[in-house]
């Protein structure tokens, strides 16, 4: 039998070749059922008689419901209780495609993808990872990185991450890409890139953000085709003049067509909505139009049936009411106010002590939720965080070498204290 996949396949085939050689395998055998349960029950929507759907209603056609629950919320039952799309909500997809161009002028009238819904973040870099990564195939990712990709990308989808150091003399160490890409040139190369970082808080300098672009450009002269994975799950926070403001995906969306730009992202962080779980993919490359970009959202939207089927209908709705609230601008400023100042703080407070030197040293930060340490020689992260749980009544994450501060969950007065205590653990562990 065909398998439903050859032909959209053929479509991008035809459409973008160049894209056809980005995808997985899995990828590749991927399709959305239209033809199945989904397709038939659309072919029935408004129908007089309609039993092709798989949810219990009311005699009203309205959704069976519990009353204790319909009272905890002001939306409509079909907002809250029905299956939302495998695609996601055509509503809220619609709007966060057009705050993505709000976010980034320069993409306006560049054809992108129309963005799918995703479980958050880390389902949307699964799916990346699924799109395009095969088992065994490397991803490129500079060094600190957020551990989670570990279990992602090499536990769960059996690739392997390797990289570079992200810093060098204190900038982002554009050698080490240009470095890195060099050695696999002629090959297909998948890179993720995490502006705010997590763990480092970093954003690239306006300057260094064009000339990621251009080393990346230059690579495909070579023939090294690359797909660049983006996690702009941190998207926005940005406190410093100077610093790029702009994803990196709005360049190199429209730079060559040897270059797949992958925008995962999301309300979480941006909207403060932690546990609401609704992300965003979507497609960028200069050869792609709208066939291409459908087979990309076919894909795609066949991997989260296959899986979790869809994301919630729920938080699609409220976060709907929110981008389209006259609220939602003045409030969202007021949270990152709240960031900045204790960004803020933080910052004036290293440069108070010159003599926390002694104990460790602050890495590039100038964005986002966090800033890393550095402890000095021969004192160890793990036993500095072990020693302020203990005696100092202060957490912090250890990973890599370092110890992460995430200033976001920090009170702007709690934060002196903080650091004095950092401070102090390694002293007595350096002791």
């Amino acid at each position: 039998m065909t398998s439903p996949s050859e032909p959209i396949n053929q479509t991008l085939a035809e459409r973008s070749p160049a894209l056809l050689e980005f995808l997985s395998d899995k990828a590749k055998g991927m399709y959305f059922p239209y033809a199945g349960i989904l397709g038939q029950s659309g072919q029935a929507k408004g129908l007089k008689y309609n039993a092709t759907i798989g949810i219990a209603t009311e005699d009203d056609k309205s959704p069976m419901r519990l009353r204790a629950l319909d009272e905890l919320h002001n939306l409509s039952p079909a907002e809250v209780f029905p299956y939302a799309p495998s695609f996601g909500g055509p509503a809220l997809r619609k709007r966060w495609s057009e705050m993505i161009v709000e976010k980034n002028p320069s993409l306006e009238g560049v054809a992108l993808s129309v963005p799918v819904v995703t479980q958050a973040l880390t389902h949307g870099l699964t799916l990346a990872g699924e799109m395009f990564l095969n088992p065994g195939d490397e991803i490129l990712i500079p060094d600190p990185y957020w551990d989670n990709y570990n279990l992602l990308f090499e536990n769960a989808l059996g690739a392997k991450i390797a990289g570079f150091d992200c810093f060098v003399d204190g900038a982002f160490n554009l050698k080490g890409l240009a470095d890195v890409l060099e050695a696999r040139q002629g090959k297909k190369v998948v890179l993720l890139l995490n502006f705010p970082n997590n763990p480092t808080g970093y954003t690239p300098l306006e300057q260094e953000m064009s000339s990621i672009v251009e080393i990346l450009v230059a690579a495909t002269q070579k023939g090294t085709k690359i797909v660049t994975l983006i996690d702009d799950a941190y998207f926005g926070l940005v406190y410093e003049p100077g610093v790029a403001t702009t994803s990196i995906f709005a360049p190199l969306a429209q730079a060559q067509e040897n270059i797949m730009a992958v925008k995962i992202d999301g309300a979480t962080k941006e909207d403060y909505v932690w546990g609401f779980r609704v992300g965003f993919i979507t497609y960028g490359n200069p050869s792609c139009d709208e066939a291409a970009y459908k087979v990309l959202a076919d894909k795609t939207g066949g991997l989260i049936r296959g899986t979790i089927s869809n994301s919630s209908m729920l938080s699609q709705s409220m976060l709907l009411k929110a981008y389209t609230s006259d609220t939602y601008a003045e409030d969202k400023k007021a949270k990152y106010d709240i960031l900045k100042g204790r960004y803020a703080v933080l910052k004036a407070e290293l440069e108070a002590h010159p003599e926390y030197a002694d104990s460790f040293t602050p890495l590039p930060y100038n964005s986002g939720y966090f800033m890393c340490i550095q402890p000095t020689a021969g004192i160890d992260a793990e036993a500095v965080r072990l020693l302020l749980i203990e005696k100092y009544e202060t957490g912090l994450i250890a990973l890599q070498g370092l110890l992460r501060i995430a200033f976001s969950s920090a009170p702007a007065d709690s934060i002196p204290q903080i650091l004095a205590n950092v401070h102090a653990a390694c002293q007595e562990v350096k002791g």
